[in-house]
């Protein structure tokens, strides 16, 4: 039996988090991983994802020429190469943070399937390992819908799709939340018909209604088909293509594609683990209950990552190891005390972080709402991406932003400024006073708080 002080299920961009700290300490360290070093952000996620968008953006800016005064002709996609660069990159990634751990003395990177057998005891490839301190990180995986005949016909999830060698004729994505809307845009752009079919009423259903709206206008102009308020009753499939019945507003129509991405939602991973033989709590989805520093219910066990259910992005899962850390190691970070943020890497991408309108009118605070168009920044203007705007909310009572949504160029970027903004209970009489770079988007960020000033002038606050 082998002993740890510190045991890691899972390699997702937690654990490369706790490696940078636990390393040094000369502490034994132990490493699981099931399938591929890095998880799903490097494999499968942010990385390769983010690739592919960079690449669709590159090849539809060329085809705009004559808008910016130049001509492009004879414009040619060639997919075997953009997946090179996609793959060469994420491969990149996991081979890196193998190496690291592989000519690292105090690591020992198993790869298998980790069960718990006991409380602080697991067993991978028949042989049983201790340890101190558990840490898992194990994520999530994506989730199908029960649609009748989805079972006996070829989709692909998230992952799947990244492994095609051919841009798909016809990709019908059921979902459309923040997964199928950026491969939509992504796939069109690379010259697939694309449509998506959302069974809510709009499009990212935790975003605020005008901004669903907006991103559905701009895949709209780009040629992507929409079916919102849609049911999927009946996928079938014959030769390579899958025929998808729909329903939608009551009246049937039959979806023809070559492909289809399910992108209903993902669940976690936990059911793999044996949890049961631990004492380990999992809430009714399946993620696993933490406390404010991700501890589990057994002492020195530790959940990071999607898999506790809170966050689902890279950036939480770092800043969940960090928090571990500063429960081990000293210092003050929980996870009460820190605010959403997110990105949808759509083009133009959407920037969010805190409350969204309709969670802010529900709250009870007095909120001030500001919107200013991207149509109106000169930046914006002179980059020809004036597609989107900017919305500021503020609780009129202590002059602070309670949540920001930047849709528009550069908006993945600039929402970083609010979050320190808000992180640091910066009023917005302050903020407002801050000198900018001109010519920039982001300088006429303060600029969207007159907005704000003139609603508490119109109610004498």
């Amino acid at each position: 039996m082998k002993h740890f002080s510190h045991l890691i299920i899972g390699t997702g961009q937690a654990t490369g988090v706790l490696l940078g700290k636990l390393i040094p300490t000369k502490a034994t360290i132990g490493v699981i991983e099931a399938d591929k070093v890095g998880g799903s952000c490097v494999n499968y996620g942010c990385t390769p994802t983010k690739t592919l968008v960079a690449s669709a953006k590159t090849f539809h800016q060329a085809q705009r020429g004559d808008f910016y005064g130049f001509r492009a002709e004879n414009l040619q996609l060639d997919y075997g190469k953009v997946r090179a660069r996609m793959n060469s990159i994420r491969n990149g990634g996991s081979k890196g943070l193998t190496n690291w751990m592989d000519n690292t003395p105090n690591v020992d990177l198993m790869m298998g399937t980790a069960r718990f057998i006991g409380k602080k005891q697991v067993e991978v490839n028949g042989e049983a390992c201790t340890a101190d301190h558990i840490y898992i990180n194990v994520g999530t995986r994506p989730s199908a819908p029960p649609i009748p005949g989805l079972d006996a016909v070829d989709w692909l999830d998230s992952a799947g799709l990244l492994d095609l060698d051919k841009v798909p004729e016809h990709l019908v994505i059921i979902g459309g939340g923040y997964i199928g809307v950026e491969f939509a845009q992504v796939f069109r752009r690379f010259g697939a018909k694309v449509s998506i079919i959302q069974r809510g009423t709009q499009l990212m259903p935790r975003e605020d209604e005008d901004v669903a709206k907006a991103v559905q206008e701009f895949l709209e102009e780009e040629g992507i088909d929409i079916y919102c308020h849609a049911n999927t009753l009946k996928i079938t499939q014959k030769g390579d293509s899958k025929e998808v019945e729909i329903q939608v507003n009551g009246e049937a129509k039959l979806l023809s594609g070559d492909q289809i991405l399910v992108a209903a939602g993902r669940v976690p991973n936990s059911d793999t683990l044996n949890l049961e033989s631990t004492g380990i709590k999992t809430n009714a989805r399946g993620y696993i209950e933490v406390d404010n520093y991700c501890e589990t219910a057994v002492k020195g066990v530790y959940a990071v990552g999607d898999v506790n259910g809170h966050g689902g992005f890279t950036h939480t899962a770092v800043n969940d190891a960090e928090i571990v850390l500063d429960k081990l190691f000293g210092g003050d970070r929980t996870l009460d005390g820190r605010n959403l943020i997110y990105g949808l890497f759509t083009d133009p991408p959407l920037g969010r972080v805190g409350m969204t309108e309709k969670d802010a009118r529900k709250s009870g605070k007095n909120v001030l709402k500001a919107i200013r168009p991207m149509s109106r920044i000169s930046r914006a203007k002179e980059m020809g991406e004036t597609k989107g705007f900017a919305k500021l909310l503020v609780d009129a009572d202590t002059d602070l932003i309670l949540g920001a949504s930047i849709l528009g160029v550069g908006g993945d970027e600039i929402i970083n400024m609010f979050a320190t903004i808000m992180h640091s209970n910066i009023p917005c009489k302050h903020y407002r006073k801050v000198v900018l770079v001109h010519p920039t988007v982001s300088e006429l960020m303060p600029w969207i708080l007159d907005g704000i000033q003139e609603l508490m002038e119109e109610k004498g606050l």
